[in-house]
């Protein structure tokens, strides 16, 4: 018989021929979690475009009205609930020599560049044709970000089934990601100013190309480099049911009734409601309620614009590093870490509501402080997707990696687009004309939308935590039976 060549190019056995209690054990490299982080430093430049970027872009640049750019951000998100769970369940289901979800990020690496750069053009074309072109642009874009990020987002449960290095798979993302981040906002404000010859709109319509073309190369790069430097080692639906292969409907039902999936999903798109709409409205913050008087290189918006973000994603690169060190090295349970960092978010965005305009300097230090605590929540919220698999398999016999994962994407660009359109919605009703100066009534909108959605959203969140069960130990305790069986 034909020997048949191991799988995922992996020096180990993977799939349901690994040993179990080996794989558990494995401790990854550092060139494997940095390769991983790769992944998501690409995702992040797309998504911190579409946070930060893109509804500034729509209505200041392109010239959309802004209450129709809100409805644009929404609308889209429609298309989502038919792309995400379908790429998550032919992602479960490839199979190839590089494993189920690697592949395709080398798949889709290049026309996810391109169609970034396709969402960031202006064509010159009657207002209904410009603003068909800008859904068409953003869904083709969202199509390809849903291709890339939900096999990436499976990849961590199946390097590994060590749930503290999955964890540390998950700091090491977002930590990368705010890299990305930083790079996005930093950058694309400036550079579309210096590539378009200036600040007016005619100008940026130029500039903006260029400059999101230079950031999609490096996103192109970094996928590729995160499909090089990772393998796929256990896939704990074949540990659990060696030989099986459920259906989609069957992998559907089990997601649906897990409840701690509920629970982590829920908090997703709250907490992404907070972000799209904070995210949407910065740009107007700094723009027009910031009052500063600042000169020379800092007194041209764009660069005061990369001042404000840039300053506010290294705050949050900090948060990751503290939530890894409290819960890799001190051994603090996840959810503790996440309590922590929702009661923390609170004062600094509580404050932000009292702070006067001038205050620039305080303003910045506070958006910094509260990024800070976001960015310790978001990576062990991400983290704690497998463990909502694990549990499916040990209550219900069931749980699909890329389709519990596809089930958290939509949520959480349901909530990104819930809090852009809403963000629209609420600058359109408090009377936001773009490009003039803003009356009392726009400003006050500007500040409640941008201080005012943290605060509820980390409320909501910390009650909805109460009921998550799958705490440090669950395993032992759910095997003794002080945790419920029930899903």
């Amino acid at each position: 018989m034909k020997e048949v060549p191991p799988r995922c190019d992996a020096p180990r056995a993977t799939g349901r021929d690994a040993d179990p209690s080996i794989v558990a054990t494995q401790r990854l490299s550092l060139r494997e979690k940095f390769g991983y982080g790769l992944g998501d430093m690409a995702s992040n430049i797309v998504y911190q475009a579409v946070i930060n970027v893109l509804m500034y872009f729509y209505t200041d640049v392109y010239g959309i009205e802004v209450a129709a750019a809100g409805t644009l951000m929404i609308a889209v998100r429609f298309f989502d609930a038919v792309t995400d769970p379908i790429v998550g369940a032919i992602a479960d289901r490839t199979r190839t020599r590089w494993g189920r979800y690697r592949p395709w990020m080398l798949w889709f690496a290049v026309p996810y560049g391109v169609l970034a750069v396709a969402a960031f053009i202006t064509p010159d074309v009657g207002v209904g044709a410009k603003l068909a072109y800008a859904y068409i642009s953003y869904a083709l874009l969202m199509t390809t970000y849903t291709a890339v990020n939900i096999p990436y987002s499976a990849l961590a449960g199946v390097m590994t089934a060590e749930k503290d290095e999955r964890a540390g798979l998950q700091s090491w993302r977002f930590g990368m990601a705010m890299v990305g981040g930083f790079l996005v906002t930093v950058s694309v404000w400036p550079l579309a100013r210096l590539l378009g010859g200036g600040g007016d709109p005619k100008d940026l319509q130029l500039g903006f190309p260029f400059a999101v073309a230079l950031l999609a190369v490096v996103g192109v790069v970094a996928l590729l480099g995160c499909f090089a430097l990772t393998r796929e080692r256990i896939y704990p639906d074949e540990v659990k049911s060696p030989g099986s292969r459920a259906g989609v409907v069957e992998d559907l039902g089990a997601m649906f009734r897990n409840s701690q999936w509920w629970i982590v999903t829920l908090a997703m798109f709250i907490i992404q409601v907070r972000g799209g709409l904070q995210g949407n409205v910065k740009p107007y913050f700094i723009k027009y309620y910031i009052d500063h008087d600042l000169t020379g290189v800092f007194a041209i918006t764009e660069n005061f614009m990369a001042l404000y973000m840039g300053l506010t994603m290294l705050a949050g690169v900090a948060g990751v590093f503290v939530a890894n060190r409290l819960f890799m090295k001190w051994q603090w349970c996840k959810v503790t870490v996440m309590k922590t960092a929702l009661l923390g978010s609170l004062v600094p965005n509580g404050l932000l509501l009292a702070v006067p305009r001038e205050w620039w300097q305080a303003s910045l230090l506070l958006i910094m402080l509260a990024n800070f605590f976001h960015m310790m929540f978001i990576p062990l919220l991400f983290a704690a997707i497998p463990d909502t698999v694990d549990f499916g398999l040990k209550t219900i016999g069931r749980g699909a990696m890329a389709l519990f994962f596809a089930g958290q994407l939509f949520a959480l660009k349901m909530g990104i687009s819930v809090g852009g359109g809403s963000s629209g919605w609420i600058l359109g009703m408090f009377g936001y004309q773009a490009n003039v100066e803003q009356s009392a009534r726009s400003l006050f909108g500007i500040k409640l939308a941008f201080a005012g959605a943290p605060l509820v959203a980390a409320i909501l969140v910390l009650v909805l935590l109460q009921f998550y069960r799958l705490k440090k130990g669950w395993e032992q305790k759910l095997d003794g039976g002080s945790v419920s069986m029930r899903a």
